[in-house]
């Protein structure tokens, strides 16, 4: 089967990295010039944009984004986020999916370091991404040169107008990720992210990196039903080489639908690309044998393989269904 992304037309930075700005991982919209017609918390959302024939509130035509009132003066609207942890940004993607009459003619990304969770107004903001033009109902993915590691970003819209969905994607700085640190070294707000995946069909992969328990069936990876032999996988990249000591998988809400078993395959990896990391996985030692899955429950595991530091795993679910979280506790190793 062919590796399933969000949007095929995607670059691979929205792959290789976490989504900086996701609200579940501790993200949020802190302050914007004109919030008139859709709140800035919406731009956040997880979910991708949709569009509601005949639904208005209070102000108008309901959008799912962020949306500010027509302007009649001079200026542009902004509208500031803080990122969910510090960290190295590789690349945007500013979504006007359902804006068409209504969408900025362009846009502009500056970030900053603050403790403040809002940055107070004599901020110094350095310039991350130049003004670039925008279309209506259209993600516009740009690629970020920065090695510094930032606390916020202010989108800069010109001059007003709606943006859907903003995603910020970078890795979360490495203060947590010292030679001895214990941790979850699947977790996406330490750096871990979904190198590749079978099948992803009611669900994605990477949300199997994310923070708590899921919150409805919606909210975990979910494979279509299986009418094949074989069995489902993702293989996933940790957030720094590892030994991995326990493994939680958590089935919550998966009734069903959960898997009948699940396994995990493991290895230190150097360089590749991610279709030649995809096909050396079927070869990597067993960490986890098979064991059995229940609807619904967290299941721990004790007494891995010993293979030493690891930079990669397979998780294989059998033969398909869902799985909410997965938790690989261990320890950092250099």
């Amino acid at each position: 089967m062919a590796i399933v992304a969000l949007d095929p037309n995607a670059p691979d930075f929205t792959r290789r990295f976490t989504n900086l700005a996701d609200p579940r991982l501790g993200a949020k919209a802190v302050a914007a010039s004109d919030e008139f017609f859709a709140p800035k918390d919406r731009m956040l959302s997880p979910e991708a944009a949709v569009f509601i024939p005949g639904k208005y509130d209070d102000h108008g035509k309901w959008m799912d984004g962020w949306e500010s009132r027509r302007k009649r003066g001079q200026g542009n609207d902004w509208c500031v986020v803080k990122l969910a942890r510090a960290g190295r940004i590789a690349g945007v993607d500013i979504d006007t999916s359902h804006f068409t009459g209504n969408y900025p003619p362009g846009a502009s990304l500056e970030a900053c370091v603050c403790e403040a969770e809002v940055p107070p107004a004599d901020t110094a903001w350095q310039p991350l991404l130049p003004a670039v033009a925008l279309a209506g109902n259209s993600h516009h993915y740009h690629a970020i040169d920065s090695d510094a590691a930032w606390t916020h970003v202010r989108l800069s819209i010109y001059p007003d107008g709606g943006v859907a969905r903003l995603r910020i994607y970078g890795r979360p700085s490495g203060d947590a990720l010292q030679p001895g640190a214990s941790l979850d070294l699947a977790a996406a707000i330490n750096g871990a992210w979904v190198v590749g995946t079978n099948n992803e069909h009611f669900g994605l992969a990477a949300t199997l990196l994310l923070p708590g328990r899921g919150v409805n069936m919606g909210d975990g990876w979910e494979t279509r039903r299986r009418r094949e032999p074989g069995n489902d996988w993702c293989v996933i990249a940790l957030a720094a080489p590892g030994i991995i000591e326990r493994v939680e998988v958590d089935t919550a809400h998966f009734k069903g639908n959960f898997p009948d078993a699940c396994s995990l395959q493991a290895a230190r990896m150097e360089g590749g690309t991610t279709q030649s990391l995809i096909t050396q996985s079927m070869f990597w030692p067993e960490l986890l044998a098979p064991q059995k899955l229940s609807m619904d429950a967290v299941h721990g595991f004790d007494g891995l393989a010993a293979l030493g530091p690891v930079t990669h795993v397979r998780f294989n679910i059998f033969p398909d269904g869902g799985v909410s979280r997965l938790r690989l506790f261990g320890k950092v190793t250099a």
